[in-house]
């Protein structure tokens, strides 16, 4: 599957994984299995790798209206901030990063950046560990 999360609740933290080639539907799809879970909550902080991405669709048309989505979802009624990290060590994960953070510029409910280093993606969602992996070893 192109697009997977794991819900981290001790943390506050979302770890999503991308893979393969991405198209907005996986996006989509992954979004609303996110939203039904039970331990989905307002203002998680979002770790996004998009390591193993090998090309992504680019229809900006239909990555407007998925963010304009996305930017109602990220948008509580009560204020709180979420924080969005994009982990692209590499140059098609970095593209698609770039793509996705201009679309949530204006939203100020969002604070997104990428990453092109592990540790400093870890280091900014405020976790110890310096890879992903351990990171989701010491959390399962």
């Amino acid at each position: 599957m192109p697009a997977s999360f794991t819900i981290l609740p001790e943390r506050g933290l979302v770890y999503v994984h991308y893979s393969g080639f991405v198209t907005i539907g996986d996006t989509r799809d992954a979004i609303a299995d996110y939203l039904r879970h039970p331990a989905s909550r307002p203002g998680q902080m979002q770790l996004v790798d998009l390591s193993d991405v090998t090309g992504f669709e680019d229809d900006i048309v239909e990555l407007i209206k998925l963010q304009a989505g996305k930017a109602d979802l990220f948008r509580p009624a009560d204020g709180i901030q979420t924080l969005l990290v994009y982990y692209a060590p590499h140059d098609e994960g970095f593209a698609m990063a770039k793509l996705i953070l201009r679309s949530w510029q204006g939203v100020t409910s969002v604070m997104a950046t990428i990453q092109r280093h592990e540790a400093e993606a870890l280091d900014i969602l405020g976790q110890p560990e310096r890879r992903m992996h351990d990171l989701l070893s010491a959390a399962g």
